[in-house]
């Protein structure tokens, strides 16, 4: 996996992200819809790595609304990156699909919880997930 990717200013998990191999992440500069992202102009004008080192996370509006990325995000602010990136790059070696071919959503999109993602992320288990892609 492309450490360097490592994830975008919402919690977007980039460094596994399949969809657009060229794209180095929004916080290198990549990202070619940044202009109109909440979430990318919010954390430039504060000055912040992420929504997750911010006062008001989690906010509404942008990318945040989506379940996964305020997951990964709010799992960023309580464990750190690496943390994360550890846990996704075990989880993909053990079939957790992060994109299905062709679309933006994939294993971690399924569960209904934010806890039931979590417990993704930690423990890598999706079985019930994948029988229902």
């Amino acid at each position: 996996m492309e450490r360097e990717k490592g994830f975008a200013y919402c919690g977007l998990a980039c460094c596994i992200c399949s969809e657009n191999k060229n794209c180095v992440g929004c916080r290198n500069e990549g990202c070619e819809d940044k202009e109109w992202c909440k979430n990318y102009n919010c954390c430039r004008e504060k000055g912040i790595n992420g929504c997750w080192e911010c006062e008001d996370f989690p906010c509404q509006g942008g990318m945040l609304d989506k379940m996964r990325i305020r997951v990964f995000a709010k799992f960023i602010a309580e464990y750190g990156e690496s943390e994360l990136i550890e846990n996704l790059e075990r989880n993909k070696k053990a079939g957790i699909v992060y994109h299905y071919e062709g679309q933006l959503i994939g294993d971690y999109d399924k569960p209904q919880t934010e806890e039931e993602i979590v417990n993704i992320i930690k423990y890598g288990k999706n079985n019930k997930y994948k029988e229902s892609r």
